[in-house]
């Protein structure tokens, strides 16, 4: 796609929402009110909004190489603070997907130079569930497995934030984490009990 195709795209997509609602973007800028914030991975098959079905304003999103909440991460650090304290989100998605190439190169040995510290934070997800994970031998549903784990991996991260543990005790915020089948176009919920997972954790990251 050239730049002058993506600048017709706008103009037709402008001419297509007013034709509908003449106020569309006037109201567009009064502000957002989002109730969802996700976090999502940054391939490019992999298109947030649309897999969902939102309109613009109704999520908040926040997307990297593989999905990942890491406390040394200032951007998803800024961006889970500002959904949280500011914007009073009710919910926190984490979504991976099926065949992402960042978990992929997890798996590998491969020098990638800039990326090998980020990517350090999946193989660390590994070794945590080796066992599990070990016991797989077809490689692809290994590899899945690891989106899968990688994906609670995070939301524990995510409930390892002050902002958010005050908000799960204050007004009931929820996490969750999902996974977009990419060659079915389905999302899945991985129906992980994070309550349960909070007990655990609580002793050791518990924020007063």
């Amino acid at each position: 796609m050239t730049a002058d195709q993506i600048f017709s795209n706008n103009r037709a997509w402008v001419k297509e929402k007013l034709a509908v609602d003449e106020h569309y973007f006037e109201n567009l800028s009064k502000g957002q009110n989002p109730e969802i914030l996700y976090i999502g991975c940054s391939d490019s098959r992999v298109t947030a909004e649309e897999l969902m079905g939102a309109k613009p304003g109704e999520t908040f999103i926040h997307r990297n190489i593989a999905n990942m909440v890491s406390n040394l991460d200032l951007s998803s650090m800024s961006v889970i603070n500002y959904a949280v304290v500011y914007l009073n989100v009710k919910h926190i998605v984490v979504c991976g997907h099926y065949y992402c190439g960042g978990v992929k190169a997890a798996m590998d040995s491969t020098d990638l130079g800039i990326l090998n510290p980020w990517l350090r934070n999946i193989r660390d997800v590994y070794r945590i569930h080796k066992t599990e994970l070990s016991a797989i031998t077809n490689e692809e549903e290994k590899y899945k497995r690891l989106v899968e784990l990688n994906v609670q991996e995070q939301c524990v991260n995510v409930l390892k934030t002050a902002e958010v543990q005050h908000a799960y005790r204050t007004t009931g915020i929820t996490v969750h984490g999902w996974v977009f089948d990419i060659k079915s176009g389905k999302l899945i919920d991985l129906n992980v009990d994070f309550h349960a997972i909070v007990e655990r954790i609580a002793e050791i990251y518990r924020i007063d």
